[in-house]
C-alpha cells in the first residue's frame, strides 16, 4: 500500500478534479419517485448538500486554525514539522475527511448510483493509501514523537471531545481559509451548481431561458470571487501564513 500511496501521492492535486468530473458520467440514480414518491428529490438534495458542506466546513475549521505548511515537496511526502494542534488534536487526517464528506455529498446531490458504489470507494482506497505512505514518512522521521501522537489521535475519525474548546481557544484565520482554500471552493461550487440547475430546475418548474439566465450569474459570481481572492493573494494584500 504504501508504494501506491507515493504514486499517488504524486497527483493528489488532480484526483480530486477528476473525481470531480466522475460525477456526470450517466448512471441510475439512488433515490426514485417509485420508491421515495413524489417528492424524492429533497432526499439527495438536502442530505448530499448538508454532507458537503460539513466537508468544506471541515477543512475551513482545519485550516484557519492550524495549517500544514508544507504537506509535499517535489511531489513527494514532505512536512517541515509534526502538526498536533487546531483540528490535528482531535484527528491525523482532518483535511482528507473533509474531502471525502465533499465528494461523498455532491454523489448523493447528483444522485448517482455509480458514484456511490464505484468511485467514493475508489477514492477511499487511494486515499487510505496515501495515508499510509505519509505515516510511514511520518514515522521514520519524528518516531516516538509521531507514535504518541497516533496512540492519542484517530486516522479517521474526528474526536468531538473537547473541540469546542480548541475552536475557541486558538485565533480563526478566515483569510488563510479563502487564500489557501480558493481554487478548491471554486471548482466544488461550480460542480454543485451545475447539478442544482441542470438536474434540479425541472422539479422546480423553471424554463430553461430562466434556468440560463440564472445560471451565468452564479458562474459569473464565482468567477468574480476567483478572480479577487487570487488579485488579494498575487499582490501580497492578504500575505497569511
Amino acid at each position: 500500500m504504501i508504494p501506491i500511496g507515493n504514486f499517488f501521492f504524486k497527483y493528489r492535486n488532480f484526483l480530486f478534479i477528476f473525481l470531480y468530473l466522475s460525477l456526470f458520467i450517466p448512471s441510475p440514480p439512488v433515490f426514485t419517485a417509485a420508491v421515495w414518491g413524489s417528492g424524492f428529490y429533497w432526499y439527495p438534495l438536502v442530505g448530499g448538500l448538508i454532507i458537503t458542506v460539513t466537508g468544506q466546513l471541515i477543512r475551513g475549521l482545519t485550516i484557519s486554525l492550524a495549517y500544514i505548511v508544507r504537506g509535499g515537496k517535489d511531489k513527494k511526502v514532505y512536512a517541515e514539522g509534526l502538526v498536533t494542534n487546531g483540528i490535528f488534536a482531535h484527528c491525523r487526517n482532518p483535511l482528507y475527511v473533509g474531502n471525502v464528506l465533499m465528494l461523498l455529498g455532491v454523489g448523493i446531490l447528483i444522485n448517482s448510483l455509480l458514484y456511490l458504489i464505484v468511485f467514493i470507494p475508489l477514492f477511499l482506497f487511494i486515499y487510505q493509501a496515501i495515508v499510509l505512505a505519509e505515516e510511514n514518512y511520518l514515522r521514520q522521521k519524528f518516531g516516538d514523537q509521531f507514535e504518541a501522537y497516533t496512540a492519542k489521535v484517530n486516522r479517521w475519525l474526528i474526536n468531538p471531545a473537547g473541540l469546542s474548546r480548541t475552536i475557541t481557544g486558538m485565533h480563526f484565520s478566515w483569510k488563510r481559509w479563502l487564500v489557501k482554500e480558493y481554487n478548491t471552493q471554486v471548482i466544488w461550487l461550480a460542480g454543485i451548481v451545475l447539478i442544482l440547475f441542470f438536474y434540479y430546475t425541472p422539479y422546480w418548474g423553471w424554463e430553461p431561458e430562466q434556468r440560463n439566465i440564472s445560471l451565468g450569474i452564479m458562474l459569473l459570481l464565482l468567477a468574480i470571487y476567483y478572480i479577487t481572492i487570487r488579485y488579494l493573494k498575487k499582490s501580497g494584500r492578504w500575505n497569511v501564513a
